[in-house]
């Protein structure tokens, strides 16, 4: 896909059907933020010291939204994060 993440995942949908459609880089990520694409964000944590890498949330252009929790699951090793991004606030 060369012409844009908007089409890169509205591609993706047609072909997963009724499944989900997962994004993982942080690049992406953002991008698709930005467009306003996502509906929910799921992110792993891991006790693992990185000399780099890059900022997930850094250099975001689309307006600051709420992220409700759905859930939160704890494994060894590893703590899975899920947010829904409310579009827009509850009164």
């Amino acid at each position: 896909v060369t012409d844009g993440v908007e089409s890169a995942i509205r591609q993706a949908k047609q072909a997963a059907g009724d499944k989900d459609v997962a994004i993982c880089t942080a690049s992406i990520l953002r991008q698709c933020l930005n467009a306003g694409l996502l509906d929910e964000i799921h992110i792993d944590v891991a006790p693992l010291l990185l000399g780099k890498g890059v900022r997930l949330f850094d250099h975001l252009e689309f307006k600051p939204t709420e992220l409700e929790r759905i859930r939160v699951i704890e494994a060894p090793g590893v703590t899975h994060l899920g947010f829904r991004l409310v579009k827009e606030r509850r009164s």
